[in-house]
């Protein structure tokens, strides 16, 4: 059975990219990370990139067909590829296609091109992440278990997360009824907003951007998804809301513990396996 893993490694890395004098990083490193996306930046003992690892726990977890979508400049991306083996991984390329003079047009946009590049895929369940989180094993094998609800994500316990108070105090809380169904995301929670949660749930899940989609039911909402009216964008928790509005048990909360390496700026690059 095909088991279908969309890697999203668009974006502008404009975070990373402006914290680099931040920190002592030698020149090639530093190079990497303005020159090319944030996942192909090493972070391994053998100047492994983060790539690396995402696809090997993939290939652990039962994945076999592997969607990456790019910008059209990916040949840094082609020679990652050329220079790591990765035995029964199918490995695509998905190209996320910008207007003339524009920024991306965001995850959900991402993953409808991915579809309408590859139409396998608006027939069978498949799993998004992005390409600079390394998701645990685990994590992947959860979007991958049987379910009755279409769609699912991994809610990641606040409390696991080995990042900064003040960055966990900005991620996205998730609200879910007491059959782990998916019923609110909140963006950027305030005080009271976190209070309540914690109230009424006894416990703050956050998502870390690992999904799981069934093609033919979520593909008019990547359509139809709109633009955020700041950051111009077409979001994937908007996705998710449309499929709460049409089936109020639609998307599936998996529960972790666990943290999530990520590369958002400079100074996570040397702390990436130290966290």
């Amino acid at each position: 059975m095909s088991a279908n893993l969309i890697v999203l490694a668009g974006g502008k890395s404009s975070r990373m990219k402006k914290s680099l004098d931040s920190i002592d990083l030698n020149d090639e490193v530093k190079n990497i990370a303005l020159q090319q996306h944030k996942s192909l930046i090493p972070v391994g003992p053998n100047d492994e990139p983060l790539m690396y690892y995402l696809l090997l726990n993939a290939k652990a977890a039962g994945y076999n067909h592997i969607y990456i979508v790019t910008s059209k400049e990916n040949e840094a991306f082609k020679s990652f590829l050329g220079h790591y083996s990765y035995e029964d991984l199918h490995i695509n390329f998905c190209i996320q296609h910008t207007p003339e003079g524009q920024k991306p047009l965001g995850t959900a946009d991402a993953v409808f091109q991915c579809l309408s590049q590859y139409e396998e895929l608006t027939k069978t369940h498949f799993t998004v992440c992005n390409a600079d989180n390394l998701y645990g094993v685990e994590a992947l094998k959860d979007m991958l278990r049987l379910r009755e609800a279409p769609h699912a994500l991994v809610a990641y316990n606040r409390e696991g997360l080995r990042f900064s108070e003040e960055r966990i105090s900005k991620f996205a809380l998730m609200v879910f009824n007491s059959q782990n169904h998916l019923e609110q995301i909140i963006e950027k929670p305030d005080e009271h907003q976190v209070a309540h949660c914690m109230s009424t749930q006894g416990e703050l899940r956050v998502s870390m951007n690992i999904f799981s989609f069934y093609g033919s039911l979520i593909h008019k909402h990547l359509k139809d998804c709109p633009i955020h009216p700041v950051r111009k964008e077409k979001e994937l928790p908007t996705v998710l809301m449309l499929a709460i509005k049409e089936d109020a048990a639609a998307v599936y909360c998996f529960k972790s513990e666990a943290h999530v390496p990520d590369l958002t700026s400079a100074s996570d690059i040397d702390q990436f396996f130290k966290t």
